[in-house]
């Protein structure tokens, strides 16, 4: 089992609780019975209207006090729903964003896990094979990136689920690739490929520092909407919210070329020992690679 670091090599705890449901989902055969009938679009939307209406604030006290949700980093607001406050902003100094001219930042808050993008562009996580044309939906883009590295933004929900260009530049238009919606945890990786099977967004960002990059958001059980800000051409900055998931564990996949980016050693470190490192909106997770 993978473990979830901090930045400086405390381990956090996984949410048993969670990770024993979700087995139960996964693992057993009426589980999965009960997630043929879960993944499909229509049940996670119904499950959205019920996140969407008065009634569900009802929960709003109990989630914040057991994921230990520091409401003070939010903007002072009326919650209308659950989902109203699942999708809170932050405050800006609750996530600075880092301004080293050099400097690249996690877009999410999130747990990260970082891999090279090989030759046949095919990756294993816990089990699961899947490749940049899969999460692209384009074979002849996935070339692109062949050499270059792949970062997965793993949001669980007691993340803030709003995310963010990570570099100055612009933008095309979002295109949005359906799929049926499964879970991020790592154990529904055991048993599906997950990021092939979800639905999922891709933009291409031309960027100041990192060149071309692809930024995919990814859909997950319950969450029926993946709400970009900007559907057709924008020019960005860094740090500028680019959109949020409604209620769910989700995931933000960036693919850089070739050449484009050092990342922080201890991040390197634990995503070579098939760790996940913790890491915040806007803050610093690698630099601009140097010319050797």
């Amino acid at each position: 089992m993978n473990r979830i670091l901090t930045r400086n090599g405390e381990v956090r705890p996984s949410d048993a609780a969670q990770d024993k449901a979700l087995s139960a989902l996964y693992r057993t055969v009426p589980g999965r019975a009960v997630l043929s009938v879960l993944t499909k679009p229509v049940i996670s939307a119904l499950g959205g209207a019920v996140l969407d209406s008065s009634l569900s604030t009802a929960v709003i006290p109990w989630f914040a006090e057991r994921y230990q949700i520091p409401l003070s980093d939010y903007e002072p607001t009326e919650y209308t729903s659950y989902n109203s406050f699942f999708t809170r902003k932050a405050r800006a100094d609750a996530r600075p964003v880092d301004s080293g001219p050099d400097v690249l930042i996690s877009p999410c808050d999130a747990k990260l896990s970082v891999y090279p993008i090989t030759s046949d562009s095919r990756f294993i996580i816990k089990q699961s094979s899947y490749s940049t044309a899969d999460l692209l939906g384009c074979k002849r883009l996935a070339k692109r990136f062949c050499g270059g590295q792949c970062l997965i933004f793993r949001l669980t929900v007691e993340d803030y689920h709003r995310y963010c260009y990570f570099d100055d530049g612009t933008k095309g238009k979002n295109r949005f690739l359906g799929g049926e919606l499964h879970t991020v945890n790592p154990i529904a990786l055991e048993h599906c490929n997950i990021y092939k099977r979800n639905c999922r967004s891709v933009t291409l960002l031309h960027t100041a520092r990192f060149g071309t990059a692809a930024q995919i958001e990814v859909g997950a059980l319950m969450v029926g909407k993946i709400i970009n800000h900007h559907e057709g051409s924008h020019t960005f900055v860094r740090g500028e919210e680019k959109g949020m998931f409604a209620f769910g564990g989700s995931t933000v996949v960036l693919l850089l070329e070739p050449g484009r980016a050092e990342i922080d050693a201890d991040i390197l470190r634990n995503s070579q020992n098939g760790d996940e490192t913790i890491v915040r909106y806007g803050s610093r997770i690698g630099t601009v690679e140097k010319i050797r």
